[in-house]
Formats: structure tokens, C-alpha cells, sequence
């Protein structure tokens, strides 16, 4: 049977190759792949992830490479991302306590979950969330995308993450206990190293701001306490941990990898690698 996998989207610009490295790993394994953003609107990759001149101010060097350039640009230029998933058509809106009918509406909410969940078990095998500077704005705390992630958690179906999309997993927890889902596991995600001191931008407006607002590296920390652990890996080429059902992959470099690990533990149950615990 075809593996199918559900990759998420920013529409405030996704990194390229943080698509294109798993994206051709899915395509090489005969994989089904759909798509979907917030609102149903087509994403666009940052302009600097298609630039090799572009030089990353954290490393002092060019990240991208002119052959993933050219591949960013093939896939920004064609149909492939028309028509994405529309979560929020899709998935339903957290009432507010405050509105008169509240039990009626949390009542609603969490069936709708549920119905939404069983169909999650039809459509997909696992979950990618990708990542960029655009993640910031309307995926680390879409509530959509927290339930998105919530329910492929309660099926036990591999969930992925990239740089600044792994902020998604750290505030996906469930209502009642406010828990974060990565509580006690080992992720990796961007690390303050690789954060710009200036210059944080994104697609669709001209809002740019100094450093992102807030610190990944710090937040996975504390989500991840008191038995689990973030792991940076600075200094090191590459940096992605599995820690089952979570894939995390650090930054740019990491993206093909990233992909291959969910092949693997799609393909061959893995369930840890990385890490030491």
C-alpha cells in the first residue's frame, strides 16, 4: 500500500530546501504527498532560500546550494503547491469560554476533533511540518495545527518537524492538562546560534523584525523537561533526532536526512536515533 504523507505549509514563506530534501525523499519511495497552509492559500518559498549568493548571517556562508536554487525555483514555478488543504476549513475553531453557548460549542469542538481524527486513519501515514521564518507568524500557535498534530499523535503516527516548524510540537498539548506533547522526549530543532540577530523576515507583508521573537532553543528545553532533552548538536554538520512518533530536524542542512528518517521509520519501524538518553 502507498504511503501517504501530509506535509504543512507557512504561507508567510517556507524555506526551500526544507521542502525540497524531504519532499524528493517521499517522491523517491513511491510516496503520496499532499499539502496544506492555514487558510488554504498557495505558500511561496522565501526569496533568500532560492538565492546561493545569499550568504546566512549566523554561519558566513551560503546555505543553498545553485542545484537546490534551481530545484526551490522549478517547484515555487509549478502547479505542484496549487490548491493546498485549507486547515481552517477543514479543522474546527476553539470556542472561547466566554461566548454564552460554550458547553454547546466545546461539545461540537471536540466531536468535530474526533470526526476529523478518524479521517486523518483513512487519508495519511505521517505528518510533516515545515519550517522557514514563516512558521512563526501562523503555525507555532495556529490552534489548527496543534489539533492537526494532536490527533496523528493519538493515532501513533509519525510526526516531523523543521527548524522553526518544531516550535508547533512544544505548544501542541490538549486543554486539559497543558502538557506539551514533546514533555520527556528528545527533539532538535533551530538553536540560538543559528538565529539572526536582525533581519527575521517573511512573505507577504513588509513586516521584518530583529531576532525571532522568541528563542526556539529555550522553549524546546523547557518543553521537553525533566526526562526528555533538546539537542542542538552546534558544531556539527548536521543535527536530527527521532525520538518515536517525533522526527525533528534542526535546519537547512538537515532536510534531506530529516526525510530519509521518516522513510526509515515508515519503512523500518525505527524508533530512536540521534541521541543518548
Amino acid at each position: 500500500m502507498t504511503r501517504r504523507i501530509l506535509i504543512v505549509l507557512s504561507e508567510y514563506g517556507y524555506w526551500g530546501e526544507e521542502l525540497i530534501g524531504p519532499l524528493e525523499t517521499f517522491d523517491a519511495a513511491g510516496y503520496d504527498v499532499s499539502f496544506a497552509t492555514p487558510t488554504g492559500k498557495r505558500p511561496v518559498a522565501l526569496p533568500p532560500s532560492m538565492d546561493p549568493d545569499y550568504v546566512d548571517p549566523p554561519l558566513g556562508r551560503s546555505v543553498t546550494s545553485a542545484e537546490t536554487a534551481a530545484k526551490v525555483r522549478a517547484l515555487d514555478t509549478s502547479d505542484r503547491l496549487d490548491n493546498p488543504l485549507d486547515l481552517s476549513s477543514w479543522l474546527p475553531d476553539r470556542p472561547y469560554r466566554s461566548q454564552p453557548d460554550f458547553l454547546r460549542a466545546w461539545e461540537a469542538y471536540n466531536a468535530r476533533r474526533e470526526h476529523i481524527q478518524g479521517q486523518i486513519a483513512e487519508r495519511y501515514d505521517a505528518l510533516l511540518i515545515v519550517g522557514g521564518s514563516g512558521p512563526i507568524v501562523d503555525l507555532a500557535n495556529n490552534w489548527r495545527v496543534h489539533d492537526l498534530i494532536l490527533a496523528f499523535h493519538g493515532l501513533d503516527l509519525p510526526i516531523a518537524a523543521e527548524c522553526y516548524g518544531v516550535a508547533c510540537l512544544a505548544f501542541a498539548r490538549e486543554q486539559d492538562d497543558r502538557t506539551s506533547i514533546i514533555r520527556n522526549k528528545h527533539v532538535t530543532g533551530h538553536c540560538i546560534e543559528y538565529d539572526y540577530k536582525d533581519g527575521t523576515g517573511f512573505m507577504g507583508t513588509d513586516f521584518v523584525i530583529g531576532p525571532p521573537p522568541y528563542p526556539l532553543e529555550y522553549i524546546l528545553r523547557d518543553a521537553t523537561a525533566p526526562d526528555g532533552a533538546y539537542h542542538g548538536n552546534f558544531g556539527r554538520e548536521t543535527s536530527v533526532i527521532v525520538d518515536y512518533p517525533f522526527i525533528t530536524g534542526r535546519s537547512t542542512p538537515d532536510s534531506y536526512l530529516t526525510g530519509q528518517k521518516v522513510v526509515e521509520v515508515l519503512e523500518q519501524g525505527l524508533r530512536q536515533w540521534g541521541f543518548r538518553s
